[in-house]
């Protein structure tokens, strides 16, 4: 089979000649540290490029793919590159504002990625909503995205890689980027006419960025990404209730308008215990659930399968917390194996680790986690 074949067999629920491996977005990549480790223990010397500044993800170069036998490329208009920014910095700190006003700061002591510093809505009124300097609506004729179309095309039409696009459906997690957890939190029961205000202007943007993106790249991707972490290590972060009210309706939005717009599968990124939305995430149009986080409450991964393999492919699930950073080759393989067995029984499962590949994770484990793949069939 050729990498898109096994990608398009496994989201069909059919046994392809191998699992699929990923590894390389924004939500399903590998962090610069680990990334050059990788290229110091193969020899390769050359330039390692940041594809997504906040997290300091490697945007890895064909030569790694190939070596790695990954199976997609990631499409992207180069926006989270941050290209262009201007970064300050102090005795302490490398910081930069992003379009939205919300500032980002990473430690000089331990330069791993950029947390938020602050919270630009924190202490707007509803008002202050119609007055805000928003950064522009994503167009069609914006040059990154036009050049987009082309690496599209080439792409689907010069290789047989399975193509994977990413963007924006947050309503929860950058809606408290903007406005801080706490105010959020307390919005969606006590401040609803703010919320829904700034919901329906993250509406706005999120439609606009798939109108363009979509209408450079839609006929050539397989899937289409995007997130919106609801969960933590313990449980979920709202009632179902809350979701329903504020989050599912306008998530059904965006996603409508991506299905009339490619045949691509829906993808969702959610961390943490999201046992209890994933019904809805079907309702709402979903394909695929990522990063499968198997040490989260309720998140048994046979138990998922069972539960819902029928409707949904799982994309993720090898343990970033403990097996890769701290097991041995052999427990990786072992991990990766049993993973596999479970999830992708059947099909209905793309190899990828919880998450991002971290900082500190061995070059010598991700080899053995994408070589098991290679070997292990369906």
């Amino acid at each position: 089979m050729t990498s898109r074949q096994r990608l398009m067999t496994a989201l069909a629920h059919q046994q392809p000649d191998r699992v699929p491996i990923d590894l390389n977005g924004v939500v399903t990549g590998i962090h610069r540290d680990a990334y050059n480790r990788l290229k110091d223990y193969w020899g390769i010397e050359e330039e390692t490029e940041i594809h997504d500044f906040k997290q300091q993800l490697a945007r890895p170069s064909e030569t790694v793919l190939e070596k790695l036998g990954v199976d997609t490329r990631f499409l992207d208009s180069g926006a989270r590159s941050q290209l262009g920014a201007e970064i300050a910095e102090d005795d302490q700190y490398y910081s930069y504002t992003d379009a939205w006003g919300v500032q980002w700061r990473m430690p000089k002591a331990l330069p791993l990625y950029y947390d938020m510093a602050n919270h630009p809505f924190a202490g707007l009124s509803v008002e202050d909503l119609d007055h805000y300097d928003y950064p522009p609506l994503p167009s069609a004729q914006d040059e990154s995205i036009a050049s987009l179309a082309e690496i599209a095309r080439d792409l689907y039409e010069n290789t047989d890689y399975g193509l994977v696009i990413f963007g924006p459906a947050s309503f929860f997690e950058f809606g408290w980027y903007l406005r801080g957890f706490e105010n959020y939190m307390m919005d969606m029961v006590l401040n609803e006419a703010f919320l829904g205000k700034l919901l329906d202007v993250l509406l706005e943007h999120w439609i606009a960025y798939w109108d363009a993106h979509l209408g450079a790249a839609g006929e050539y991707v397989q899937v289409v990404q995007v997130a919106d972490d609801l969960g933590h290590q313990g449980g979920p972060m709202m009632s179902l209730e809350l979701f329903r009210k504020h989050i599912k309706p306008r998530q059904k939005e965006v996603i409508d308008f991506i299905r009339a717009r490619t045949d691509a599968h829906i993808f969702i990124h959610s961390c943490g215990s999201i046992r209890q939305f994933i019904p809805d995430f079907i309702e709402n149009g979903m394909d695929i659930i990522n990063p499968v986080q198997i040490n989260a409450a309720d998140m048994d991964p046979a138990q998922l399968k069972r539960q819902f393999g029928d409707r949904l492919s799982f994309w993720g699930g090898i343990d970033t917390q403990h097996v890769l950073p701290y097991g041995t080759p052999e427990q990786v393989a072992a991990e990766t194996e049993r993973i596999i067995e479970i999830l992708g029984e059947n099909g209905g499962y793309v190899l990828n680790p919880v998450h991002n590949v971290q900082a500190d994770v061995p070059a010598e484990n991700i080899i053995a986690m994408c070589e098991t793949a290679t070997r292990h069939g369906g």
